[in-house]
């Protein structure tokens, strides 16, 4: 592309339509409102149009400047309102969840057999055990009363939900913000809890106290993990775009899949919030192991209802988990 007779082919077409959104605080004419929608779209095009083909920092600096003020001029500023959080949790989180459950699954299927095979591995073998920790400091760790129970409730209630809540957000954030280096750090972190919940399971399983550990991790766990593996299943997707954008155009793909990830983050932050609260008072509470878990199983159903059916049914309706479409960036089509 020439820029030189792109510039002088479309100034008139620029100039114009920078006068009419000027204009805009005074009033236009039916016709000249028209024609404002109309340059926007033609403007929108040629930018995407240099972009694609011959990109120059300076115009195309200019251009989106451009068509930016056009768009608010075309479709208005919109405030957030108490009904888009309405609209949020109940349509376009579980509908992202949903569409993203392929991911997801797996990964927990997947994170669940390593914990599985790990923890045999711990609990069968004297001397993995004895590369963790010497003799004295694991008997510490898993008698009655040792660290494994103490730490639920080594803190007030309050403030141990809110430090288990932040830490667990912050491993969902990484894993989301992760996702765009083509998955691989998310499989790392992933990895690591994998051999902390192992640990955890074989140590407590080589002292024949297994019962007590999962009755103390079960209650938040089960939730817990699985906004991990939702955020994971979402930062694996984001990096599976950057390979394959499913015939989009790779930067469109990443800033709607990108879009889809930060409102997961705010769910999924409400999500370990409640874990959190689990782990915090329930969890070190006196109720009975059986009371405890079974508060655990009906946070971890109520999830699952919410995703795959209210998640399923915001989908079959068009839902994609975006944000809005008065919203989104302009998405013009790309230049062959």
């Amino acid at each position: 592309m020439d820029l030189d007779v792109f510039v002088a082919a479309h100034r008139a077409e620029w100039e114009r339509l920078d006068a009419l959104i000027r204009r805009r605080r005074g009033r236009l004419t039916g016709a000249e409102a028209d024609e404002l929608v109309q340059l926007y779209q033609r403007v929108a095009t040629q930018l995407s149009q240099l972009q694609s083909t011959a990109p120059d920092p300076a115009l195309t600096s200019r251009l989106t400047t451009l068509v930016a003020r056009a768009r608010s001029a075309v479709v208005g500023t919109r405030r957030a309102t108490w009904r888009d959080a309405v609209l949020f949790f109940t349509a376009r989180f579980p509908a992202a969840c949903y569409r993203t459950r392929h991911w997801w699954v797996p990964t927990a299927l997947v994170f669940t057999g390593l914990v599985a095979a790990l923890g045999w591995w711990i609990a069968d073998s004297p001397q993995v055990q004895a590369s963790i920790a010497a003799p004295e400091e694991l008997r510490e760790m898993t008698r009655p009363g040792g660290a494994y129970e103490s730490y639920y409730s080594s803190s007030p209630a309050a403030a141990f939900s809110a430090q288990v809540w932040t830490n667990n957000a912050q491993v969902a954030g990484m894993s989301l913000a992760f996702g765009a280096l083509l998955g691989l750090p998310v499989l790392w972190v992933l990895f690591q809890n994998a051999v902390n919940v192992a640990t955890g399971v074989g140590l407590m399983a080589s002292a024949d106290r297994l019962d007590v550990f999962l009755g103390l991790i079960l209650p938040h766990g089960l939730l817990e993990l699985t906004a991990v593996f939702v955020a994971a299943g979402v930062g694996l997707r984001l990096g599976w775009t950057v390979v394959d954008p499913g015939g989009r155009p790779r930067t469109t793909a990443l800033a709607q899949e990108g879009r889809a990830a930060l409102g997961m983050a705010v769910g999924l932050a409400v999500v370990l919030l409640v874990s959190g609260a689990i782990e915090g008072f329930v969890t070190p509470s006196g109720l009975p192991t059986w009371a405890r878990i079974a508060i655990g199983v009906a946070a971890e159903l109520a999830f699952l209802a919410y995703v795959f059916v209210l998640g399923r049914r915001a989908v079959e309706a068009g839902e994609t988990g975006d944000v809005a479409a008065g919203d989104r960036p302009v998405e013009a089509p790309v230049a062959a």
